[in-house]
């Protein structure tokens, strides 16, 4: 694929797991060509809207979210300007994507998290936002890297799209008691493992970019998180 066919397709890996995190969270969703959104406040730590293609009107963003205090909105391509309506710049991060590596050993020891271990998961990743239901997808693998009672790592995989452009997001990456560039290299593998020898993608900010630049991603896009 194309650096814009790659970006556009880890846009929509990005946003089908949004939707799929909310919809599981009792959320009404909507996805249009331009834009995804739920029109009441999403779980913490996940977007009330994201930009689909570049150029999206911000009338059209701001229109579809609950304009008020603690909303957010995933600029993918961080082309949007709202702060003259109240927002401010969360952060800003880079799409990053890599093509599915050769077989090779892991590192850490990992498991794929089904609904008994759901809840030592949360509570490794700090997050409630993820309900069993999301479990039931089977384009989706929650994994745990733990020691014994310690947990060293949690990350999230999602695939989304058909054929050629397929493609695996890495999200919810948290080193925990282990390095990051050990984490990272693992997931690579486990992509491939679990769901198959697609192109990865996901996105990373500041420092927690470093480690999958050494795991051999590239840097595609920018993006950038607007807060209410």
């Amino acid at each position: 694929m194309t650096a814009d066919s790659i970006v556009a397709a880890a846009v929509a890996n990005n946003a089908a797991w949004c939707d799929l995190v909310c919809r599981c969270a009792g959320l009404a969703t909507v996805r249009g060509p331009a834009l995804w959104s739920t029109p009441r406040r999403s779980p913490v730590a996940y977007p009330d809207a994201v930009t689909l293609r570049p150029n999206v009107p911000e009338a059209e963003v701001l229109g579809a979210v609950d304009d008020s205090p603690g909303a957010s909105v995933k600029d993918s391509f961080a082309d949007l300007d709202l702060a003259p309506y109240g927002w401010s710049v969360l952060f800003d991060a880079r799409w990053v994507t890599r093509s599915a590596p050769s077989a090779a050993a892991l590192q850490l020891p990992w498991r794929t998290v089904d609904r008994d271990a759901l809840p030592r998961w949360l509570d490794a990743h700090g997050s409630d936002a993820i309900t069993p239901g999301v479990l039931d997808d089977p384009d989706v693998r929650l994994l745990l890297a733990a020691d014994g009672d310690v947990a060293l790592a949690v990350a999230a995989l999602n695939r989304s799209g058909a054929g050629t452009r397929t493609v695996v997001g890495v999200s919810n990456v948290q080193a925990l008691a282990v390095e990051p560039d050990r984490v990272w290299s693992d997931l690579v593998l486990l992509a491939r493992d679990l769901l198959g020898p697609h192109p990865l993608v996901g996105y990373e900010s500041g420092d927690d970019l470093a480690a999958p630049l050494t795991a051999g991603f590239e840097p595609v896009g920018p993006l950038r998180v607007w807060l209410r």
